[in-house]
């Protein structure tokens, strides 16, 4: 039988996603205590457009549908004990707390009210394990110091698994003639899912790269690159970009280090898509540390140029790279008029819209390439959110890196990013996926410089 434990729930927790109170429940097996500050922060965001907003009201929902079994009144604190289904929640208020509010330090006062709460905690419910969960490394910190027993989220703590979505094999002989269209299973009797691309190599030295599509060997050359205005620079780019433009894959999920190219390739992939009648348009979706924090800022800018100067830069850049390519093209001088000239130009022909993910309820987004940019800041609720607004006539490009999560609420094992790469070792019958990892950056020597320099591995 297992054995009842008490969880006392930061703020995070619920704003990460609110399945974690029912995750941590354990059908009814645990008790889940919400100190009374932790309902005063979720009450400051409820009015927020964005992310956090959602979460917040999403709590406030569910605590309106529970019922009240009773309000236990101690000396120095109440505890109000609700239950929704099989979920015991608890609320614990103190009278006075010793910890006072410093506006300059609110965070911080909160935290230490919080932990006087996990305390009471432990003094109401004497005999069973009490711990305090939370995301933020502080909040622990204080808890320890305050003798309560704490741990983080257990997604923090899984294992995001290894992928091969590049396999290598050998052949005695490589016949591009042979390969194209065969079934990848009569060639390879140990893929899997997740071997989206393919180097076959021989003993002449002879090499055939493939994507893998319905099953079936899709073999690359340099002559399927020739309508894009920029070249993929390398074999994952062209694994890439070819993945895009051959139109056979509903949802594309890229972990790309900073510098890769995964903006620009997934940009000149989706336009050469357009050109070819198969969309027509693209929305591009950024969710960030900027689109959490500022988000309702955002959402009121007027017009699409701020919006992308200040909301999408790296948009911007892309936009403008491909425009300087195309002056340069024809010859003419490529002045900042001209640029800013033929960046509109772009914007108008593709049908280049912006997306901030507070402003897709509601929406139903058809006939679109949607690229959803630095989706390692984006939780599981967010990635639905988006994912469900498209309809049979769209195709999602996931782009991210692991390596630079800005949101506070969420890591490299719980993101949206995380799980949707996590997807890609399943077929699914709704849709067809491709996954690839780009590691090198094609930025320049600075980039490569910080990557050596900074990113180099102990090996003591």
């Amino acid at each position: 039988m297992k054995k009842e434990k008490v969880y006392v729930l930061d703020t995070n927790i619920i704003l990460q996603n609110l399945q974690n109170i029912k995750k941590l429940s354990d059908n009814g097996t645990n008790i889940i205590v919400i100190p009374e500050t932790v309902l005063l922060e979720l009450e400051d965001k409820k009015k927020l457009t964005n992310e956090l907003g959602f979460y917040s009201r999403e709590f406030a929902r569910f605590l309106a549908s529970a019922k009240v079994k009773e309000v236990d009144h101690r000396s120095n604190y109440k505890v109000a004990k609700l239950y929704k289904d099989d979920i015991l929640i608890h609320i614990i208020s103190k009278d006075n707390y010793d910890s006072a509010i410093e506006q300059h330090h609110i965070s911080e006062s909160n935290d230490k009210r919080i932990i006087e709460a996990a305390q009471a905690a432990k003094d109401y419910y004497k005999g069973r394990k009490v711990i305090f969960v939370s995301i933020d490394i502080y909040a622990r910190t204080f808890a320890l110091l305050g003798n309560i027993k704490t741990q983080t989220l257990h997604d923090d703590k899984s294992e995001v698994p290894d992928f091969e979505f590049v396999k290598t094999i050998h052949l005695e002989t490589v016949q591009p003639d042979a390969l194209h269209f065969r079934s990848i299973g009569e060639i390879d009797k140990t893929y899997k899912p997740e071997n989206f691309c393919y180097c076959f190599e021989s003993n002449s030295a002879k090499s055939l790269y493939a994507i893998i599509a319905n099953d079936r060997i899709v073999p690359i050359d340099d002559s399927d690159f020739i309508p894009l205005l920029v070249k993929p620079a390398n074999l994952k780019q062209k694994f890439f970009a070819k993945a895009i433009i051959s139109n056979a894959y509903n949802l594309l999920v890229i972990d790309a280090k900073a510098g890769s190219g995964k903006t620009l390739i997934s940009l000149i992939s989706a336009m050469n898509l357009i050109d070819n009648g198969w969309y027509d348009k693209i929305i591009y979706v950024r969710n960030s540390i900027e689109s959490i924090d500022k988000g309702a800022e955002i959402g009121f800018l007027s017009g699409n140029d701020e919006k992308f100067r200040i909301y999408n830069m790296a948009l911007r850049d892309a936009i403008e790279f491909i425009a300087k390519k195309q002056i340069k093209k024809k010859g003419n001088a490529d002045n900042p008029e001209s640029i800013q000239s033929k960046t509109k130009e772009l914007i108008a022909r593709y049908g280049i819209e912006t997306l901030w993910p507070g402003e897709a309820r509601g929406r139903t987004l058809s006939g679109a390439i949607v690229i959803m940019d630095e989706w390692q800041n984006s939780s599981e609720k967010t990635s639905q959110l988006i994912l469900s607004r498209l309809d049979e006539s769209c195709m999602a490009i996931v782009i991210g890196s692991n390596r630079q999560i800005d949101n506070l609420y969420l890591n490299k094992y719980n993101n949206g990013l995380t799980l949707l790469l996590k997807q890609s070792k399943h077929k699914h019958p709704e849709l067809s996926m491709f996954a690839i990892e780009l590691e090198k950056s094609v930025r320049g020597k600075f980039a490569q410089f910080s990557e050596r320099i900074f990113e180099k591995t102990d090996d003591k």
